[in-house]
């Protein structure tokens, strides 16, 4: 409410209101003056008056009553008549639709919850928006271009406009409530100051971030990142394997991506209270039932196993590396 107040579309809104409200009270006290006409009288007359609907005066009006009518027609078509060029003005200018596109983007991100924040949506942005939104996670992106925002607002996409570096940005964008912040500004100064303060706001927050300059990455783990890809070096290594490994990097790009021929690879949590505790690796069933291949295990310390034994006993809050049909890893998941 009270940035609708703030906005000067909003404050006149209210002033032409209270004007409304002003003459009709003006024309009510001035038939009960001048006619003798009680409350309900004098208002039911204000307002066949001002509305002219031209139904019949209550009492007959002597010459005093007349002139005060005709007053009040000549008040009531004027604020009309301006009331109206001032809202097709406004419309026209898309003032009251931005401030009702503005409400309701703010009542959409006062809701989301477990969500991520995508600050900057370039190239990278866009991919990795078009990424969560495709595994059903809510994200909300923070830019300040304004050609971008256009794009933004064309995709439906929750958003806002303005500098992630601002404290006050990633408060609206719901920081607090948020499981994780993607921070793919252009400049590495200002990525390493964002994940400083999305640090501070929130001490739970999975941070990833991007750094474009070598040395950057040390800096934006410091600041309290938990990973960092530089996009050169990621994409030099790329090219190097494509050469090198070419259909190595032909399997990993199907599994990864999950097109093509339904494989998937997926990392699959198992809960405190999965019936899998405590079980060896080749009597879970996951290979027998799933027809799922598990190719790492990372225990909830921080080990990796790759390539586990089948006698490898299976823990709580075990991070399983599976591989197979995009059908079955849903299907174990669900299970679990």
């Amino acid at each position: 409410m009270r940035e609708y107040w703030n906005s000067a579309t909003g404050r006149r809104i209210t002033v032409l209101a209270i004007l409304s409200i002003l003459l009709t009270g003006f024309g009510a006290a001035g038939y009960m003056l001048i006619q003798g006409y009680t409350f309900i009288e004098a208002l039911y007359m204000t307002i066949i008056t001002l509305s002219t609907v031209g139904f019949a005066e209550v009492h007959p009006l002597d010459n005093n009553g007349r002139i005060f009518t005709m007053i009040l027609i000549l008040l009531g078509v004027s604020f009309f008549a301006f009331s109206l060029a001032y809202f097709s003005q406004i419309l026209l200018d898309g003032n009251l639709l931005e401030t009702y596109r503005r409400r309701k983007l703010k009542k959409k991100l006062d809701q989301l919850e477990n969500h991520y924040i995508v600050c900057g949506y370039g190239g990278m942005g866009e991919i990795i928006v078009g990424e969560l939104l495709k595994h059903k996670i809510p994200v909300v992106v923070i830019e300040s271009d304004e050609s971008v925002l256009a794009r933004l607002i064309e995709k439906n996409l929750a958003y806002l406009s303005g500098n992630a570096t601002d404290e006050e940005n990633l408060i609206s964008a719901g920081i607090g409530r948020a499981k994780g912040l993607v921070s793919l500004v252009t400049k590495d100064s200002e990525n390493v100051f964002i994940v400083l303060t999305a640090r501070d706001l929130n001490r739970d927050l999975r941070i990833f971030a991007r750094a474009s300059s070598p040395g950057t990455d040390k800096r934006l783990l410091k600041a309290g990142a938990d990973r960092v890809v530089s996009p050169y070096a990621t994409g030099a290594i790329r090219i190097a394997q494509n050469i090198l490994r070419p259909t190595v990097t032909d399997f990993l790009e199907l599994a990864l991506s999950g097109e093509g021929m339904g494989l998937g690879m997926e990392e699959i949590r198992i809960p405190d209270n999965s019936k899998l505790t405590g079980m060896e690796l080749m009597d879970s069933g996951i290979r027998s039932n799933y027809d799922l291949i598990v190719v790492a295990i990372k225990r909830a310390g921080g080990a990796m196993i790759f390539n586990p034994p089948p006698q490898e006993t299976l823990q709580a809050g075990d991070i399983l590396v599976a591989i197979g049909a995009a059908e079955n890893l849903s299907r174990f998941g669900q299970a679990l």
